[in-house]
Formats: structure tokens, sequence, C-alpha cells
């Protein structure tokens, strides 16, 4: 079996916690932002975990 090459797309968007999570950053925080509230604001700043079947692909597309 060949190693598998590192999916750079993915590498650049998901980052690997020291415990082995996922951690990928929201959605929709980039512009049209006076509109929304800043309590909206603020959970699209904070970064979300992905797990289960997703995140086991994404896993195997970063190489771990």
């Amino acid at each position: 079996m060949p190693k598998l090459k590192t999916h750079k797309g993915t590498a650049k968007r998901i980052k690997l916690t020291s415990k082995g999570k996922l951690l990928r950053e929201r959605a929709f925080g980039t512009h049209f932002l006076q509109k929304k509230s800043a309590s909206r604001k603020r959970v699209i700043s904070t970064p979300a975990g992905v797990k289960g079947s997703i995140g086991k692909n994404l896993k195997r597309a970063l190489g771990v």
C-alpha cells in the first residue's frame, strides 16, 4: 500500500488539535456583517468541531 498524500486544500482549512480533534472555521463571517447581530457574529468567529463520518473522511484526507 503506498503512502497517502495530504490533501492540501483540506489541510489549509482544518486544524488538528493535540488530542486528535478536528476544528474548522464557520461560514458567513466575511461580509454583510452590518445586518448580523453581535451574538451571531461571535458564534461565527469561534471554530466548530467536526466529528462522525465526515471527521473520519477528513482525517484520511489529512493523512492522520
